[in-house]
C-alpha cells in the first residue's frame, strides 16, 4: 500500500507540474520586465530623449541628476543582485535571452559610470577607465566586473560572446541588430530605449532602433555618392555580413525606402569618425535649446 501511494503523490506532483509549465512561459515577459524594475526607475527618472526631423532619434543619460537622489545607490544595488540570482537557464527563447542581456548590458554601464568615480568626478569618456588611453589598464568594456546567475561578465563577453557569440548563432537567436540597442555610454552610441526590453517588446524595438539610427545623421548620411556609416559597420561588419550577405544589404532590410533609394545613389563608404564622449545631455548639440 506504501507503494501505491508513493506512486500516486509522484503522479500528481509530474501533472501539477506539466500544468504550471504553460503558466511559466506565458508570464516570462513580465518576469523580465520584473527582474529590471529598478533599471526601469533609472530611464523613466533620468533618460533624456529627442526626436529629430526625418524620424531619428538621439537619447542621454542625466548621470548628474541621478547622483543627485538619495535613492539611486540603493536602486543600484538591488538591480546587482537580481542580476545576480536570476537563473539564466530559465531563458528558453530568442526574445527572452536577447531581452534580458540587451538590458544587462545598458544597466551595468550606466552603474558603473555612477559607481567608479575617480576623484568623485564622473568620466569624461568610458575610455578614461583605460584601454585606448592608457594601455596599462583593461578597458570598461573587458573587465569583468558585472555579475549575473553567480558568475562575473564583461560588456564585451555580453555583446560579442553571448548576444553574439557561436551558441546564438547556432540556436539562430544571434541579431546584427544588436549593435543598434547596446549602449557604450558615449554620443557616437545608438540612442537607449525608455523601456527596458522585454520579450514581447524585443523584436520591435530592434528593429526600430536600427531604422531610427539609419536616420541619424551620426550614424549614416549620403554626400554625393559617398555613403557615410557609423564605425559600427567598420568594427562589426562580419556580423552583418553573416546575416544579410553584405553591408549594403543589411541597411537595405531595415532603412527607410528614402533612406534605402539614396544609399543606392553611392558607390563608396566613408567611416564617420565616433564620438566617445559621455553621453550626458549637455554633450549632445540636438538636446541643447536654441535661444
Amino acid at each position: 500500500m506504501q507503494r501505491t501511494g508513493t506512486c500516486i503523490k509522484t503522479l500528481t506532483t509530474a501533472a501539477a507540474l506539466t500544468a504550471l509549465a504553460p503558466l511559466a512561459t506565458a508570464n516570462a515577459a513580465e518576469t523580465i520586465e520584473e527582474v529590471y524594475s529598478d533599471y526601469q526607475v533609472l530611464l523613466d527618472r533620468h533618460l533624456v530623449t529627442k526626436d529629430l526631423p526625418g524620424d531619428g532619434l538621439v537619447s542621454a543619460f542625466d548621470y548628474q541628476a541621478a547622483l543627485e537622489r538619495d535613492d539611486t545607490s540603493e536602486l543600484l544595488q538591488r538591480q546587482r543582485e537580481a542580476l545576480a540570482q536570476f537563473d539564466t537557464a530559465a531563458m528558453d527563447s530568442r526574445e527572452e535571452g536577447n531581452a534580458f542581456w540587451l538590458n544587462a548590458y545598458n544597466f551595468f554601464m550606466i552603474a558603473h559610470l555612477l559607481e567608479e568615480r575617480p576623484d568623485g568626478n564622473l568620466v569624461d569618456s568610458v575610455w578614461d577607465y583605460g584601454g585606448r588611453y592608457n594601455p596599462f589598464r583593461a578597458s570598461v568594456f573587458e573587465r569583468e566586473l558585472f555579475e549575473v546567475d553567480g558568475e562575473e561578465h564583461s560588456l564585451s563577453g555580453i555583446e560579442k560572446g553571448i548576444l553574439l557569440g557561436d551558441t546564438y548563432w547556432e540556436k539562430g537567436w544571434a541579431e546584427a541588430r544588436v549593435h543598434f540597442a547596446v549602449n557604450c555610454a558615449s554620443v557616437g552610441c545608438p540612442p537607449l530605449r525608455s523601456e527596458v526590453y522585454t520579450p514581447e517588446n524585443v523584436d520591435d524595438y530592434l528593429t526600430e532602433n536600427t531604422r531610427r539610427a539609419f536616420n541619424t545623421e551620426r550614424q549614416l548620411h549620403v554626400d554625393g555618392n559617398t555613403l557615410h556609416l557609423s564605425e559600427l559597420f567598420d568594427w562589426y561588419e562580419e556580423d552583418y555580413v553573416r546575416e544579410e550577405g553584405s553591408v549594403r544589404s543589411f541597411i537595405k532590410a531595415y532603412a527607410a525606402p528614402e533612406v534605402t533609394e539614396a544609399v543606392e545613389g553611392t558607390d563608396r563608404i566613408r567611416f564617420i569618425d565616433y564620438d566617445w564622449t559621455l553621453n550626458a545631455p549637455e554633450n549632445f548639440p540636438e538636446l541643447q535649446d536654441s535661444d
